[in-house]
């Protein structure tokens, strides 16, 4: 280990895409940590498997959607590793299928708070470690949006669409505004992985049936979400900035 390894944090790291994002850290020779809601047996998995790889992890329990627990986050980093290099906001939910009028504001208080609100907090607590105007070394930003951004996923969760809508817009934003400071910025927007997200909500669509509707007939595994999320954070994307990279199948 050398002083000069990188350190990841991958909110919501624990399960699908994020835990593949951290098992690809984690191989690419960084340092890894993670959030987690509630699954403690989940994260103690995995940090057991980046470590039995060589690697190193740390796995924090906390909600992105609280303000508190942001600031505990990235102050267990800045303690553990002492600093930052990416940040992967992945950490999402989508609330209970349903038709938008049938749906409450606290369900869409919820998912705006950790899909917009929790992730814009991760960004501005990593870009002020990363920027080099405030003696950071810079750093990439990696944000993960869904196809429902633009499809609006009418019927299923509007608010969800229009909560990754709001990703997209933000990150074309904030990456104008700290590309200067050594900070690229950029979003994913996968397409329909296997993954718990949409069986949670308990959406009607299996995922059989949505690859139908996917021109290479199936749907993504989270290492195919993954291995993109880490060509985003990764030197070779040095001249990537503010771009939102769909990768959907064709979809």
């Amino acid at each position: 280990m050398t002083g000069m390894q990188k350190t990841v944090l991958v909110t919501g790291g624990a399960r699908g895409i994020g835990r593949a994002t951290c098992l690809a850290a984690a191989r690419a020779g960084y340092r890894v940590a993670f959030n987690y809601l509630a699954d403690d047996a989940a994260a103690a998995g995995l940090v057991a498997e980046i470590e039995s790889g060589g690697g190193t992890a740390m796995a924090l329990r906390a909600d992105v959607a609280l303000e508190a627990d942001v600031d505990r986050l990235f102050a267990a980093i800045d303690a553990r590793f002492g600093r930052l290099d990416a940040l992967v906001n992945n950490a999402g939910i989508t609330g209970p299928a349903g038709r938008f009028m049938d749906t409450d504001r606290a369900t869409i208080d919820s998912v705006l708070r950790v899909n917009v609100t929790g992730m814009m907090d991760c960004c501005r607590a990593a870009a002020a470690r990363m920027a080099t105007g405030r003696g950071g070394v810079g750093g990439a930003i990696v944000n993960v949006s869904s196809g429902a951004a633009t499809t609006g996923a009418p019927f299923t969760y509007v608010w969800y669409g229009a909560a990754k809508a709001a990703v997209e817009a933000f990150t074309r934003g904030l990456a104008a505004e700290v590309a200067a400071e050594g900070i690229r910025v950029n979003c994913i927007s996968p397409g329909v992985t296997a993954t718990d997200i949409h069986r949670s909500s308990g959406r009607n669509q299996g995922l059989e049936e949505l690859a139908r509707t996917i021109p290479v007939g199936r749907a993504a595994t989270p290492e195919e979400i993954a291995g993109p999320i880490l060509y985003l954070m990764s030197d070779t994307a040095s001249y990537i900035v503010g771009s939102v990279l769909r990768v959907g199948g064709g979809r």
